[in-house]
């Protein structure tokens, strides 16, 4: 486990920009929010591969409150889409590789549509796995192979938290490229096939609101059910290192959930 400071969350945040980024040796980049958070605490091998990511953004309102509240840190959030977006730009320059591994063929069909339109200097390569809740070795083997014989710059996995950063963890030594990228939603924004909340709704810090409104069956747990037991969570662990808890009048709910300091 690296570094933590023990006030924190239990994980060492990235907390600069995205151009920072060095890779002196195969770099696993994985994504937090409230929700994975909440689904790591009862999920050890989950918690594990996020820990042991080599770098953990935090994607999420609430990480950045959460960070704030408990050690006073004031970070900024990283999304999976502008990593994406980062990595694209990079590659686009260096005539770079990339492999999309997640999805259905026909999102990965518009992923490539948009990639040869916007970044035709890229070579990328896709492959669909089966769907199902836990892959076989014979899965996995196919999967591996597919990766490897193209030896791509940078994966981006999309199957899904906590499937995607657990694979990632346990296929990791095994995985022919330089960089590992689990992005999960950013497949179907790219594609196109789920929209993103709005510019606005992201600088307002409302795209949880945004995504809950366009995809309310899928998203309601995760924010409606998730949001408040990750509030409760976070107070829990300010109250564990005998801190005062803030005021309930001393919040405002934004994207999770973020504090703002009396008036």
């Amino acid at each position: 486990m690296k570094n933590i400071n023990p006030k924190g969350i239990d994980y060492n945040l990235f907390t600069g920009i995205l151009n920072d980024l060095s890779y002196t040796r195969k770099t696993v980049i994985n994504t937090i929010n409230q929700y994975s958070f909440c689904i790591a605490e009862n999920d050890p091998n989950f918690k594990k591969a996020l820990q042991e990511s080599e770098i953990l953004l935090p994607d999420g309102e609430g990480i950045v409150m959460a960070e704030r509240i408990l050690t006073g840190k004031k970070i900024k959030k990283i999304s999976g889409a502008q990593l994406h977006d980062h990595f694209l730009t990079t590659l686009a320059q260096r005539k770079g590789k990339c492999f999309y591994l997640g999805s259905s063929p026909s999102t990965l069909a518009k992923i490539k549509a948009n990639l040869d339109k916007q970044y035709p200097d890229i070579q990328a390569a896709f492959y669909s796995p089966p769907f199902k809740t836990e892959f076989s070795e014979q899965d996995n083997k196919d999967m591996i192979d597919a990766i490897n014989s193209f030896a791509p710059d940078v994966l981006f996995i999309g199957l899904t938290a906590p499937k995607q950063e657990k694979w990632s963890h346990d296929h990791k030594e095994a995985i022919n490229a330089k960089v590992i990228c689990a992005i999960g939603a950013v497949f179907d924004f790219y594609a196109g096939t789920v929209k993103r909340p709005s510019n606005m709704m992201i600088n307002m810090k409302l795209e949880w609101l945004g995504r809950l409104i366009s995809e309310p069956k899928r998203m309601w747990r995760r924010y409606l059910y998730f949001g408040p037991v990750y509030l409760y969570l976070i107070l829990k662990r300010k109250m564990k290192n005998g801190d005062p808890v803030p005021e309930m009048t001393e919040m405002k709910m934004t994207n999770e959930f973020k504090i703002r300091k009396a008036s």
